[in-house]
C-alpha cells in the first residue's frame, strides 16, 4: 500500500502584524483535526502576523542596487536568464519592465538582509517577499521556524489532546535530483541543502527539475524529506495564492500600482494560511 494524502485548506481572516496567530490556528482547526494529522502553515502568514516584515520604502539604494535593478534585472533577466529558466512570457515582459525606483529599494534591501547571490534572484531574495502585503513591505523569512513549530504543536495538543505534526513552508521552490534536495532559499529543514541563491535557481529550473514548495520547519523527526516535500506541495497547491503569486499579479488584480495595495485590500480577499494534510492508504 502507498501513501496518499487529503488536504482542508481552512479560511481565516488576513492575519495583519500583531495578530495572535497561535490563537487563530487554534480556533481554526478545532473539530477538524485527527492524531497524525499535518498541520501546515504558510511561513508568510506566520511573518505578517509577527511583525516581521520591513518597509522598503525607506531603503537608500546605492549603486550597486541601482545597476542590479536597472541592468541586471531588465537586461539579464528580460532578455536571456528568464528564458534559459523557462518563465511564463508574461512574467518576463515584466522583468523587461522591471521598476528601477521600487526596485532599486527592493535590491538595497536584498543585498542587505540576503547578500549578493541571492539579490541576483529575479524574486523572493533570500525569502524575502512582498506578496500578500501591502504598500512597500516585504516579509522576512522566519529565524526561529522551529520553535515556532513546536509552540503550535504543543497548543494544540493542550487544547485537543491531539497528536499533531506541525509543518511551516514556503512557497520558493525546493528542487530534486534523485535523493537529492536543495533550495535557493536559506533555512529549510535538515535534508534539503541551501545553496548559492541565483546559481541553484537557475540550475533547477534550467534543466527542469523536480520542484516543490520548501518545508522549513517540521517537529515530525520521523518523517523523511521526501514526505515532509509531499506535504509542503500538497498544502501548496491547496493553499492557493491569496492575492496573487507575487506583486505584479497582486497589484493587477486590484488594478493599482505595485506600492499602492492597501491593508483594507488585503483585507478582502480568501486567504487560507493553514492546510491540514492528512495520511489516507490507497
Amino acid at each position: 500500500m502507498t501513501k496518499a494524502y487529503k488536504s482542508f485548506a481552512l479560511k481565516t481572516d488576513y492575519w495583519r502584524p500583531g495578530a495572535d496567530y497561535v490563537h487563530k490556528i487554534i480556533t481554526a482547526v478545532k473539530d477538524k483535526i485527527k492524531d497524525g494529522d499535518f498541520v501546515t502553515i504558510s511561513e508568510k502568514a506566520i511573518s505578517t502576523a509577527s511583525g516581521n516584515i520591513i518597509d522598503e520604502s525607506a531603503a537608500h539604494p546605492y549603486l550597486l542596487a541601482r545597476l542590479i535593478a536597472n541592468y541586471w534585472m531588465r537586461n539579464t533577466w528580460g532578455y536571456f536568464l528568464g528564458t534559459i529558466c523557462h518563465l511564463r512570457r508574461k512574467t518576463i515582459q515584466r522583468l523587461r519592465a522591471y521598476p528601477i525606483k521600487e526596485g532599486s529599494a527592493h535590491k538595497q534591501v536584498a543585498l542587505e538582509r540576503a547578500g549578493f547571490w541571492q539579490a541576483l534572484m529575479y524574486g523572493s531574495e533570500g525569502g524575502i517577499d512582498g506578496s500578500n502585503l501591502p504598500y512597500a513591505y516585504v516579509s522576512l523569512p522566519l529565524k526561529n521556524a522551529e520553535q515556532i513549530a513546536k509552540k503550535i504543536r504543543d497548543q494544540i495538543k493542550k487544547e485537543f489532546d491531539k497528536n499533531v505534526n506541525v509543518v511551516i513552508s514556503d512557497t520558493d521552490k525546493t528542487y530534486s535530483f534523485r535523493n537529492f534536495h536543495f533550495t535557493p532559499r536559506p533555512k529549510p529543514i535538515k535534508g534539503i541543502h541551501s545553496c548559492n541563491g541565483v546559481i541553484s535557481y537557475l540550475i533547477g529550473r534550467f534543466l527542469k527539475l523536480k520542484r516543490r514548495a520548501t518545508p522549513i520547519a517540521s517537529v515530525d523527526s520521523k518523517i523523511s524529506v521526501e514526505e515532509a516535500l509531499k506535504i509542503a506541495e500538497k498544502a501548496n497547491r491547496a493553499r492557493g495564492f491569496g492575492a496573487g503569486r507575487n506583486v505584479w499579479d497582486m497589484a493587477e488584480a486590484f488594478n493599482v500600482s505595485l506600492i499602492d495595495v492597501t491593508w483594507d485590500m488585503l483585507d478582502r480577499v480568501e486567504h487560507k494560511p493553514i492546510v491540514i494534510v492528512r495520511r489516507v492508504e490507497s
